[in-house]
């Protein structure tokens, strides 16, 4: 075991070390805890969770063990086990000190997969004893995850495990290295214009990603003659005896050559999973054209990017760095192969899961970036080429894209146990696992795809806006309209990297030069002409006020519906909607803004528009919550919030509210509804049967209207900020479709989710 007091730990620039020991002591120490899945509030949940009523669960099992993934958590529970033999970076400090990166292992699985884990640190050195403990523990887990074991005895361990265990194994130093190494040198040959088959690799480092690495290029289509291998000792040649295995001697040569220097010359890749500052600009120099150079070493890589193009400055560079392009990280691999694994019951994780999963990988590379990982990395250009070879770790489509992937390949290849029927279903379940709003947006995604609405949007020049037409048209029929200067959007869509283009993929609307302007601020001169607006000042607002310019589209017929509101005041926004879209039955009634929570969503009204409604304008603001709810495939129940609860309190709020009430009542509404109450009598069945014992609504309210716009858009606020709830909305209520105003701190997704409710026909939902 390596000296402490020896080990280097190497900083990044300004970052003390007390920073990441603060993360990991408070405020309680560690990264992990446990959390109970099923409630235990009472002596009947205690009887079934354990004594007597857990023996049926026993005997189910016992008597078909595959039961046990239907009433454990075992089929969504990974082990990750590590002996500290081989910590990245820290080298062999032993089991007890490797525990933080297996906790952060575990974290990260939990994080980007939904898979629940347990870190297992063993002291144990010898490989075999190291494999039999590992295998006691099958009847636990629904897979292994091997870890930060040194070579060759992590060959071994693997081995022994895969064969006797009935369940994926998969040691991610050696398996997840190479699946990312895989993907990243499939669009590194595809944009150097070269093919695995004909390119020359040279690669130093024999360990158990080495190897693996190298393994991978050759199914992927390298010839193993091609390929050179060093170590410390220099070139793997046949005849060497020091510091050789059987994986190493699999790529020795028959050559004079014995050094990297002496073997560099004309290689198209160099594969680096070593040591420090191994390859020299001379040697990069005297490598083929357009060279592909991955110097994965952490900290410190065999080459830093901008020495090696020094000497090829078309050279194609991945490092193990997050502050360089193209981080060849595990994490893009591992949560999401053994989700799929998991997912169909894998015994095992073959080659044609791992092959799957670098397909899918470099085929999401090459897709245009979603806007949820543009935010993550506002300051990185993420458009596929030289230096975005490979996804970013926090893109939501990974999950899946790649489970789903490794998913098939695993029923495809005959090695799952549980297949799945429906791959597309099962791919939309992971999206919506990721992406919250997914799942409740589908119902108003599938009736806006019977449609093609045309929906403009006010801000055209936002990158957000930008984003949303993208994805548009990737993802709905509706037709995207922008309103903004082309020098800009070209400019903006230009560093976003987003191929869609003007006049080609969606109409742009240019408030200096259209050749509908004269007709525009004649249209608006006519409504407004009698509100003091000049025909001066129509020009003035035609050529400046973009949401004017979008509410005289939809006016005339161009546009079915607009969004504006990225920037700047609702309210502001909201005058030129009314001016221009309210006529006839038609007006601005309220807003309503689903709030997305961990246990399900929450309608929450009116932030907006009435700050202090009368009672009619509450019935109102009522009906189309219960209609806009419907939307979503839901059956609303919505409860009056007010200060007064249910008559006990002559103040203004309880006044209008009963009102309301009373309005409701006598329109005998096809939905449920009860007032006035307190937000946890709402909430809470059991508070609320105290107070009122025959109330008519039943559960949990699952929508929220207040009597001032204070209360709601402060309940709304502190949802999302304190309870995590991702807002859908606000949805503007009364304006037959033809209008949303949005806030803006909305999210690219959060506009195209209300781009998709702007493109469902208002027939659709009442």
């Amino acid at each position: 075991m390596a000296d402490t007091d020896d080990i280097d730990i190497n900083e990044a620039p300004g970052t003390p070390r007390s920073a990441p020991l603060d993360y990991h002591e408070f405020p309680r120490p560690g990264k992990l805890e446990v959390r109970a899945t099923k409630p235990l509030a009472n002596s009947i949940d205690l009887t079934r969770a354990y004594s007597p009523g857990v023996a049926e669960a026993c005997v189910e099992i016992a008597r078909d063990r595959s039961n046990a993934t239907r009433y454990t958590a075992k089929g969504n529970l990974v082990a990750v086990v590590s002996n500290g033999t081989a910590v990245l970076g820290l080298g062999d400090i032993g089991a007890q000190a490797a525990k933080p990166v297996m906790e952060g292992k575990a974290v990260l699985f939990k994080k980007f997969a939904n898979i629940d884990c347990f870190d297992l640190e063993v002291n144990e050195t010898d490989p075999k004893k190291l494999a039999e403990i590992v295998c006691a523990l099958e009847p636990t887990f629904g897979a292994v995850n091997l870890e930060d074991i040194k070579a060759p005895d992590c060959f071994e361990v693997e081995e022994i495990c895969r064969e006797r265990m009935n369940i994926p194994v998969f040691h991610d130093d050696q398996h997840g290295t190479a699946i990312v190494v895989g993907a990243a040198a499939t669009n590194a040959l595809r944009v150097a214009d070269k093919r695995f088959e004909d390119i020359k690799v040279v690669s130093t480092g024999g360990g158990a990603a080495g190897i693996a690495c190298l393994d991978m290029l050759i199914m992927l289509g390298v010839k193993r003659e091609n390929i050179w291998l060093c170590d410390l000792h220099g070139l793997v040649y046949e005849g060497r005896e020091i510091d050789m295995n059987p994986k190493k001697a699999g790529f020795a040569r028959e050559t004079d050559l014995r050094t990297l220097d002496e073997v560099i010359d004309g290689a198209d890749m160099f594969l680096g999973l070593s040591g420090a500052n191994v390859l020299s600009p001379e040697m990069v120099s005297r490598m083929a054209r357009r060279p592909i150079i991955f110097a994965l070493a952490n900290p410190v890589p065999e080459i830093f990017p901008d020495v090696a193009r020094t000497a090829a400055p078309d050279a194609i560079i991945a490092t193990g760095r997050s502050d360089y392009p193209n981080q060849v990280n595990n994490v893009l691999c591992f949560p999401f192969i053994f989700r799929g694994a998991l997912d169909v019951g894998a015994t095992d994780i073959n080659d044609e899961m791992k092959l799957a999963c670098i397909s899918a990988m470099a085929s999401l590379a090459r897709t245009t970036t979603a806007a949820e990982t543009a935010a993550v990395y506002k300051d990185e250009q993420l458009t596929f080429g030289a230096d975005y070879l490979i996804p970013k770790p926090f893109d939501p489509r990974l999950t899946g894209i790649i489970a789903t992937a490794v998913a098939r390949a695993a029923m495809d290849s005959g090695v799952a146990s549980r297949p799945i029927a429906d791959l597309d279903a099962y791919r939309q379940e992971l999206d919506s696992a990721v992406i919250r709003s997914a799942l409740l947006m589908r119902p108003v995604f599938e009736a806006a795809s019977k449609a093609r609405r045309r929906v403009v949007f006010a801000e055209g020049e936002s990158e957000r806006v930008l984003r949303t037409a993208n994805a548009m048209l990737e993802e709905t029929t509706t037709v995207p309209i922008l309103i903004g200067r082309p020098d800009v959007v070209n400019a903006r869509l230009e560093a976003a990297g987003l191929s869609i283009r003007p006049g080609h993929d969606f109409e742009l609307v240019n408030p200096e030069h259209d050749s509908r302007y004269r007709d525009y601020w004649q249209n608006y001169h006519r409504i407004m002409a009698r509100q003091g607006v000049t025909p001066e000042l129509a020009r003035t607002i035609m050529r400046t006020n973009t949401t004017a310019i979008a509410a005289i589209m939809v006016h005339r017929g161009e546009a079915d519906s607009m969004i504006c509101g990225t920037f700047g005041q609702f309210s502001w926004h909201l005058r030129y909607v009314t001016q221009l879209l309210q006529e006839g039955t038609l007006n601005p009634v309220a807003t309503v803004s689903m709030m997305i929570l961990e246990d399900g969503p929450l309608f929450v009204s009116d932030t907006q528009v009435n700050h202090q409604p009368t009672s009619e304008q509450i019935a109102e603001t009522v009906i189309g919550c219960a209609r806009h709810i419907r939307r979503f495939g839901i059956e609303p129940k919505i409860a009056l919030c007010s200060f007064s609860q249910f008559g006990n309190l002559d103040i203004d709020s309880g006044r209008r509210m009963r009102g309301a009430l009373e309005i409701l009542d006598a329109r005998k509404p096809d939905f449920i509804y009860e007032g006035e109450m307190h937000l946890d009598a709402a909430l809470d069945p059991e508070i609320r049967e105290r107070l009122l014992p025959d109330s008519r609504l039943e559960g949990s309210a699952n929508a929220l209207v207040f009597a001032n716009a204070d209360a709601a858009s402060a309940v709304r606020n502190i949802l999302k900020t304190k309870a995590d709830g991702l807002e859908v909305g606000p949805i503007l209520m009364g304006m037959g479709n033809r209008a949303h105003v949005v806030t803006p701190s909305i999210t690219s997704r959060g506009l195209l989710n209300m781009a998709a409710l702007a493109g469902t026909p208002v027939a659709h939902y009442g």
